[in-house]
């Protein structure tokens, strides 16, 4: 069975899909942490408590959910919330 292709969303929305999405995949490996405490210019690691490999589960998880291919070269762009939904701002479409 085929998956289905990532669908582009009205630019209005995909902001708000995109921290879904994190958010979503940041409860896999530190459920406790309320999104809404979460600064966008401060590293997650530090705000969550996780230790470098939930971080990387948790990019797993983001990348499985969104489509989009976070590789290790790129880690250093996705270290905060803000970085975060730059980047995948700037590479994808949101999957339905």
């Amino acid at each position: 069975m085929n998956e289905p292709h990532p669908v582009a969303l009205p630019t209005g929305s995909a902001p708000t899909l995109w921290r879904t999405h994190v958010l979503a995949a940041l409860a896999t490996v530190a459920p406790e942490v309320d999104g809404a405490t979460l600064a966008g210019d401060r590293p997650l690691r530090a705000q969550v408590d996780i230790d470098s490999v939930d971080y990387l589960h948790f990019l797993i998880a983001l990348q499985h959910a969104t489509g989009v291919d976070i590789p290790e070269r790129d880690y250093a762009q996705v270290t905060t919330l803000d970085g975060l939904l730059a980047y995948l701002a700037a590479r994808g479409a949101i999957r339905p």
